[in-house]
């Protein structure tokens, strides 16, 4: 049997705008994960180009939020939109031999949907918590959820964990 992870993507305070409608849902996705023997993984965003006013390393605005219940040192950094960039990440799912994903996080429209494609990609099993993922533009989520299952993610709600 394949283990599971939940991973939640980029909620770091550089990601104000929105993030507050799904904190509580992630964080009782979170509270479900650990109840349930699944492994909490958390991903930050760094940005490194040049001139950069976001996600810059070691900054405030690099951190993950203050109200996101973390429950694990399973934190990776990534600096492409794909988690798959991350090789600590992939070190860890690999060694964990974890092959069943529960995505939660932002961006709907940049890092949700790289990382979600390429695990897909890959033949992991995904399934995208639609409650619990935000962007900064809202009214894209349902297009990005579509996206999404095209791309043979699956859809579920935090209530159905």
């Amino acid at each position: 049997m394949q283990k599971k992870a939940l991973v939640v993507i980029d909620i770091q305070n550089d990601m104000t705008k929105n993030y507050k409608d799904i904190i509580e849902k992630i964080n009782n996705s979170i509270n479900w994960a650990v109840q349930n023997d699944i492994y909490v993984i958390y991903i930050k965003h760094f940005n490194l180009s040049e001139g950069t006013r976001t996600f810059k390393p070691d900054t405030k605005g690099s951190e993950l939020v203050p109200d996101l219940n973390v429950v694990s040192n399973n934190i990776f950094t990534k600096t492409k939109g794909n988690v798959l960039t991350s090789e600590g990440f992939v070190d860890f799912i690999n060694k964990n031999e974890i092959g069943e994903f529960y995505i939660a996080g932002a961006d709907a429209v940049a890092c949700i949907k790289s990382s979600t494609y390429n695990l897909a990609k890959a033949n992991y099993i995904v399934h995208v918590v639609a409650d619990c993922i935000t962007s900064y533009d809202k009214k894209k989520i349902s297009e990005m959820l579509r996206y999404y299952e095209s791309k043979g993610c699956k859809l579920i709600d935090s209530t159905q964990l």
